[in-house]
Protein backbone atom coordinates (compact mmCIF):
# COMPACT_ATOMS: atom_id res chain seq x y z
CA UNK A 1 0.00 0.00 0.00
CA UNK A 2 1.15 3.11 -1.28
CA UNK A 3 2.34 6.08 1.68
CA UNK A 4 -0.61 8.13 2.82
CA UNK A 5 -0.65 12.12 2.16
CA UNK A 6 -1.94 13.19 5.45
CA UNK A 7 -3.63 16.49 3.82
CA UNK A 8 -6.07 14.23 1.25
CA UNK A 9 -6.27 10.76 2.67
CA UNK A 10 -5.25 9.58 -0.49
CA UNK A 11 -2.60 7.18 -1.47
CA UNK A 12 0.52 8.00 -3.98
CA UNK A 13 -1.07 5.66 -6.27
CA UNK A 14 -4.68 6.86 -6.12
CA UNK A 15 -3.21 9.96 -6.56
CA UNK A 16 -1.79 9.17 -9.96
CA UNK A 17 -4.59 7.12 -11.23
CA UNK A 18 -6.63 9.23 -13.29
CA UNK A 19 -10.11 7.12 -12.36
CA UNK A 20 -9.29 7.78 -8.72
CA UNK A 21 -8.36 11.06 -8.97
CA UNK A 22 -11.75 12.37 -10.65
CA UNK A 23 -13.70 10.15 -7.97
CA UNK A 24 -12.12 11.69 -5.65
CA UNK A 25 -12.68 14.98 -7.58
CA UNK A 26 -16.54 14.46 -7.48
CA UNK A 27 -16.67 12.93 -3.80
CA UNK A 28 -14.77 16.44 -3.08
CA UNK A 29 -17.24 19.01 -4.77
CA UNK A 30 -20.08 17.47 -2.65
CA UNK A 31 -17.90 17.53 1.06
CA UNK A 32 -15.03 19.75 0.95
CA UNK A 33 -15.05 22.81 2.75
CA UNK A 34 -12.11 24.11 0.67
CA UNK A 35 -15.02 25.01 -2.59
CA UNK A 36 -15.91 28.37 -1.12
CA UNK A 37 -15.97 31.78 -2.52
CA UNK A 38 -12.79 33.77 -1.64
CA UNK A 39 -13.03 35.21 1.37
CA UNK A 40 -13.67 39.06 2.43
CA UNK A 41 -11.54 40.76 5.16
CA UNK A 42 -12.48 44.53 6.75
CA UNK A 43 -9.67 46.22 4.17
CA UNK A 44 -11.99 44.54 1.21
CA UNK A 45 -15.26 45.67 2.33
CA UNK A 46 -14.01 48.78 3.04
CA UNK A 47 -12.52 49.40 -0.40
CA UNK A 48 -16.00 48.11 -2.00
CA UNK A 49 -18.04 50.61 0.31
CA UNK A 50 -15.57 53.26 -1.08
CA UNK A 51 -16.12 52.00 -4.96
CA UNK A 52 -19.84 51.67 -4.17
CA UNK A 53 -20.37 55.02 -2.65
CA UNK A 54 -18.45 56.61 -5.57
CA UNK A 55 -20.68 55.21 -7.83
CA UNK A 56 -23.74 55.67 -6.70
CA UNK A 57 -22.68 59.46 -6.45
CA UNK A 58 -21.98 59.52 -9.77
CA UNK A 59 -25.23 57.83 -10.99
CA UNK A 60 -27.74 60.37 -8.40
CA UNK A 61 -25.87 63.82 -8.28
CA UNK A 62 -27.96 64.65 -11.72
CA UNK A 63 -31.34 64.22 -10.06
CA UNK A 64 -29.74 66.10 -6.88
CA UNK A 65 -28.31 68.92 -8.07
CA UNK A 66 -29.15 68.89 -11.58
CA UNK A 67 -27.32 68.36 -14.76
CA UNK A 68 -24.97 71.41 -15.63
CA UNK A 69 -24.28 70.64 -19.62
CA UNK A 70 -27.09 69.30 -21.68
CA UNK A 71 -25.38 68.38 -24.54
CA UNK A 72 -22.42 66.69 -22.94
CA UNK A 73 -24.15 64.19 -21.30
CA UNK A 74 -21.44 63.03 -19.07
CA UNK A 75 -18.99 63.72 -21.33
CA UNK A 76 -17.09 66.05 -18.77
CA UNK A 77 -16.98 64.09 -15.72
CA UNK A 78 -16.70 60.83 -17.01
CA UNK A 79 -12.94 60.64 -17.55
CA UNK A 80 -12.53 61.67 -14.13
CA UNK A 81 -14.98 59.12 -12.84
CA UNK A 82 -13.09 56.30 -15.25
CA UNK A 83 -9.16 57.11 -13.40
CA UNK A 84 -10.92 57.44 -9.70
CA UNK A 85 -13.15 53.63 -10.99
CA UNK A 86 -9.57 52.17 -12.02
CA UNK A 87 -8.18 53.16 -8.81
CA UNK A 88 -10.53 52.00 -6.64
CA UNK A 89 -10.77 48.45 -8.87
CA UNK A 90 -6.88 48.35 -7.83
CA UNK A 91 -7.46 49.20 -4.16
CA UNK A 92 -9.86 46.49 -4.27
CA UNK A 93 -7.97 43.82 -5.84
CA UNK A 94 -5.16 44.73 -3.75
CA UNK A 95 -6.88 44.46 -0.66
CA UNK A 96 -8.32 40.98 -1.62
CA UNK A 97 -4.71 39.76 -2.52
CA UNK A 98 -3.21 40.89 0.97
CA UNK A 99 -6.18 39.10 2.83
CA UNK A 100 -6.94 36.35 0.85
CA UNK A 101 -3.23 35.14 -0.39
CA UNK A 102 -4.71 35.21 -3.95
CA UNK A 103 -1.85 35.05 -6.13
CA UNK A 104 -0.65 34.10 -10.24
CA UNK A 105 -3.80 31.34 -10.22
CA UNK A 106 -6.44 33.95 -9.00
CA UNK A 107 -5.19 36.64 -11.43
CA UNK A 108 -5.21 34.26 -14.42
CA UNK A 109 -8.44 32.65 -13.77
CA UNK A 110 -9.64 36.55 -13.46
CA UNK A 111 -8.56 37.13 -17.20
CA UNK A 112 -10.35 33.70 -18.79
CA UNK A 113 -13.52 34.58 -17.25
CA UNK A 114 -13.36 38.14 -18.31
CA UNK A 115 -12.08 37.31 -21.68
CA UNK A 116 -15.18 34.76 -21.97
CA UNK A 117 -17.25 36.92 -20.92
CA UNK A 118 -16.54 39.54 -23.31
CA UNK A 119 -16.60 36.81 -26.50
CA UNK A 120 -19.93 36.26 -25.11
CA UNK A 121 -21.08 39.96 -25.47
CA UNK A 122 -21.47 40.36 -29.43
CA UNK A 123 -22.83 36.92 -29.78
CA UNK A 124 -26.23 38.86 -29.91
CA UNK A 125 -25.22 42.23 -30.31
CA UNK A 126 -27.54 43.45 -28.04
CA UNK A 127 -30.53 42.64 -30.58
CA UNK A 128 -33.74 42.77 -28.02
CA UNK A 129 -31.72 42.34 -24.98
CA UNK A 130 -29.93 39.39 -26.30
CA UNK A 131 -26.46 39.45 -24.18
CA UNK A 132 -25.58 35.66 -22.88
CA UNK A 133 -22.50 37.49 -20.60
CA UNK A 134 -24.71 37.92 -18.23
CA UNK A 135 -25.67 34.45 -17.20
CA UNK A 136 -21.60 33.73 -16.63
CA UNK A 137 -20.93 37.08 -14.21
CA UNK A 138 -24.20 35.99 -12.04
CA UNK A 139 -22.45 32.25 -11.80
CA UNK A 140 -19.26 32.88 -11.81
CA UNK A 141 -20.26 35.67 -9.02
CA UNK A 142 -21.78 32.34 -6.78
CA UNK A 143 -18.22 30.50 -6.95
CA UNK A 144 -15.80 33.24 -6.57
CA UNK A 145 -17.62 35.67 -4.57
CA UNK A 146 -18.61 39.28 -3.99
CA UNK A 147 -14.99 40.65 -4.31
CA UNK A 148 -13.72 38.57 -6.92
CA UNK A 149 -17.15 39.19 -8.40
CA UNK A 150 -17.06 42.73 -8.75
CA UNK A 151 -13.34 43.48 -10.40
CA UNK A 152 -14.58 40.74 -12.75
CA UNK A 153 -17.55 41.94 -13.95
CA UNK A 154 -15.84 45.73 -13.99
CA UNK A 155 -13.05 44.15 -15.98
CA UNK A 156 -15.26 42.60 -18.54
CA UNK A 157 -17.72 45.17 -19.87
CA UNK A 158 -14.02 46.94 -19.74
CA UNK A 159 -12.51 44.05 -22.08
CA UNK A 160 -15.52 44.12 -24.03
CA UNK A 161 -16.01 47.79 -24.56
CA UNK A 162 -12.51 47.39 -25.97
CA UNK A 163 -13.65 44.27 -28.08
CA UNK A 164 -16.93 46.30 -29.73
CA UNK A 165 -15.42 49.36 -29.99
CA UNK A 166 -18.47 50.48 -27.59
CA UNK A 167 -15.67 53.03 -25.63
CA UNK A 168 -17.11 56.03 -24.62
CA UNK A 169 -18.95 58.53 -21.37
CA UNK A 170 -21.31 55.44 -20.63
CA UNK A 171 -18.31 53.04 -20.30
CA UNK A 172 -17.44 53.77 -16.08
CA UNK A 173 -21.16 54.02 -15.79
CA UNK A 174 -21.30 50.15 -17.39
CA UNK A 175 -18.33 49.27 -15.43
CA UNK A 176 -19.83 50.22 -12.01
CA UNK A 177 -23.35 48.17 -13.30
CA UNK A 178 -21.86 45.19 -14.28
CA UNK A 179 -19.61 44.83 -11.04
CA UNK A 180 -22.52 45.35 -9.01
CA UNK A 181 -24.22 43.08 -10.94
CA UNK A 182 -21.51 40.39 -10.27
CA UNK A 183 -21.16 40.99 -6.80
CA UNK A 184 -24.86 40.72 -5.98
CA UNK A 185 -24.51 36.98 -7.26
CA UNK A 186 -21.65 36.48 -4.68
CA UNK A 187 -23.79 37.87 -1.77
CA UNK A 188 -26.53 35.25 -2.41
CA UNK A 189 -27.22 33.48 0.62
CA UNK A 190 -26.05 29.56 1.23
CA UNK A 191 -22.97 29.70 -0.96
CA UNK A 192 -21.58 26.51 0.99
CA UNK A 193 -24.30 24.66 1.63
CA UNK A 194 -27.48 25.38 -1.25
CA UNK A 195 -27.03 22.96 -3.91
CA UNK A 196 -29.25 21.15 -6.95
CA UNK A 197 -32.62 22.92 -8.18
CA UNK A 198 -32.55 25.03 -5.54
CA UNK A 199 -29.48 27.37 -6.41
CA UNK A 200 -30.34 27.25 -9.73
CA UNK A 201 -33.88 28.86 -9.17
CA UNK A 202 -32.34 31.66 -7.07
CA UNK A 203 -29.69 32.18 -9.49
CA UNK A 204 -32.27 32.35 -12.21
CA UNK A 205 -34.59 34.35 -10.27
CA UNK A 206 -31.44 36.93 -8.78
CA UNK A 207 -30.12 36.93 -12.79
CA UNK A 208 -33.93 37.67 -14.26
CA UNK A 209 -34.05 40.85 -11.48
CA UNK A 210 -30.37 42.48 -11.74
CA UNK A 211 -31.06 42.12 -15.27
CA UNK A 212 -34.15 44.35 -15.27
CA UNK A 213 -32.01 46.32 -12.80
CA UNK A 214 -28.69 46.65 -14.83
CA UNK A 215 -31.12 48.57 -17.34
CA UNK A 216 -32.68 50.65 -14.92
CA UNK A 217 -29.48 52.16 -13.29
CA UNK A 218 -27.68 52.17 -16.77
CA UNK A 219 -30.79 54.25 -18.00
CA UNK A 220 -30.12 56.59 -14.98
CA UNK A 221 -26.70 57.80 -16.50
CA UNK A 222 -28.07 59.10 -19.73
CA UNK A 223 -32.13 60.33 -18.44
CA UNK A 224 -31.39 63.53 -16.88
CA UNK A 225 -29.36 64.95 -19.53
CA UNK A 226 -32.39 63.75 -22.43
CA UNK A 227 -34.72 66.62 -20.95
CA UNK A 228 -34.97 67.99 -24.42
CA UNK A 229 -37.40 65.16 -25.10
CA UNK A 230 -40.61 67.32 -25.30
CA UNK A 231 -42.91 64.70 -23.17
CA UNK A 232 -43.94 63.68 -19.65
CA UNK A 233 -41.18 61.35 -19.32
CA UNK A 234 -38.37 64.01 -19.83
CA UNK A 235 -36.29 65.24 -16.99
CA UNK A 236 -37.62 68.56 -15.76
CA UNK A 237 -35.11 70.92 -13.77
CA UNK A 238 -37.44 72.53 -11.94
CA UNK A 239 -40.05 69.93 -10.99
CA UNK A 240 -39.33 68.21 -6.98
CA UNK A 241 -37.19 65.02 -6.51
CA UNK A 242 -40.29 62.41 -6.41
CA UNK A 243 -41.72 63.97 -9.18
CA UNK A 244 -38.62 63.30 -11.17
CA UNK A 245 -38.60 59.74 -10.07
CA UNK A 246 -41.93 59.23 -11.23
CA UNK A 247 -41.21 60.60 -14.63
CA UNK A 248 -38.13 58.36 -14.54
CA UNK A 249 -39.94 55.21 -14.07
CA UNK A 250 -42.28 55.94 -16.51
CA UNK A 251 -39.43 56.50 -19.44
CA UNK A 252 -38.10 52.84 -18.24
CA UNK A 253 -41.41 51.48 -18.61
CA UNK A 254 -41.70 52.94 -22.19
CA UNK A 255 -38.37 53.03 -24.01
CA UNK A 256 -36.44 50.06 -22.79
CA UNK A 257 -38.73 47.64 -20.23
CA UNK A 258 -38.94 45.35 -23.36
CA UNK A 259 -35.07 45.78 -23.97
CA UNK A 260 -34.63 44.63 -20.40
CA UNK A 261 -36.65 42.05 -20.54
CA UNK A 262 -35.64 40.11 -23.17
CA UNK A 263 -32.30 40.43 -21.61
CA UNK A 264 -33.43 38.94 -17.88
CA UNK A 265 -35.15 35.64 -19.95
CA UNK A 266 -31.88 35.50 -21.77
CA UNK A 267 -30.01 35.59 -18.18
CA UNK A 268 -32.70 32.99 -16.42
CA UNK A 269 -32.88 30.60 -19.26
CA UNK A 270 -29.06 30.13 -19.66
CA UNK A 271 -28.60 30.20 -15.55
CA UNK A 272 -31.12 27.17 -15.52
CA UNK A 273 -29.74 25.44 -18.29
CA UNK A 274 -26.42 25.57 -18.40
CA UNK A 275 -25.84 26.35 -14.85
CA UNK A 276 -25.10 23.03 -13.90
CA UNK A 277 -22.54 22.32 -15.91
CA UNK A 278 -21.00 25.77 -15.58
CA UNK A 279 -21.28 25.65 -11.63
CA UNK A 280 -19.64 22.71 -11.84
CA UNK A 281 -16.54 23.59 -13.96
CA UNK A 282 -15.98 27.01 -11.84
CA UNK A 283 -16.01 24.81 -8.73
CA UNK A 284 -13.82 22.21 -9.82
CA UNK A 285 -11.03 24.67 -11.03
CA UNK A 286 -11.07 26.84 -7.98
CA UNK A 287 -10.98 23.45 -5.99
CA UNK A 288 -7.70 22.81 -8.00
CA UNK A 289 -6.07 25.90 -8.17
CA UNK A 290 -6.84 25.81 -3.85
CA UNK A 291 -6.33 30.02 -3.78
CA UNK A 292 -6.44 30.00 0.00
CA UNK A 293 -4.46 26.37 0.50
CA UNK A 294 -0.65 27.00 2.49
CA UNK A 295 1.84 25.77 -0.41
CA UNK A 296 3.70 22.41 2.06
CA UNK A 297 6.43 20.59 0.63
CA UNK A 298 6.88 17.12 1.27
CA UNK A 299 10.27 14.89 0.87
CA UNK A 300 10.24 11.86 -0.88
CA UNK A 301 9.10 8.88 0.58
CA UNK A 302 12.24 7.15 2.41
CA UNK A 303 14.23 10.24 3.18
CA UNK A 304 15.39 10.03 6.77
CA UNK A 305 13.78 12.59 8.98
CA UNK A 306 16.31 15.48 10.06
CA UNK A 307 16.24 16.93 13.30
CA UNK A 308 15.75 20.93 12.96
CA UNK A 309 19.23 21.02 15.38
CA UNK A 310 21.14 18.60 12.92
CA UNK A 311 23.89 21.41 11.44
CA UNK A 312 23.43 19.53 7.96
CA UNK A 313 19.63 19.85 7.80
Amino acid sequence: MGRVDHRTGQTAAKRTDPTARKRADRTAGKTDPQVRPVRLGPRSVAALVLVSAVGVAAFGWPLLTGPTSQAGAHAQDAPWLFAGLLVLLVAVVAATVAEAGLGAKAVAMLGVLAATGAALRPLGAGTAGIEPMFFLMVLSGRVLGPGFGFVLGAVTMFASALLTGGVGPWLPFQMLSMGWFTMGAGLLPGPHRLRGRGELAMLGGYGFLAAVAYGTIMNLAGWPFMNSLASGVAYDPAAGLARNLARFLAYCLTTSLGWDLGRAVVTAVLTWTLGPAVLKALRRATRRAAFEAPIAFEAPAGTPRRDAGDPTA
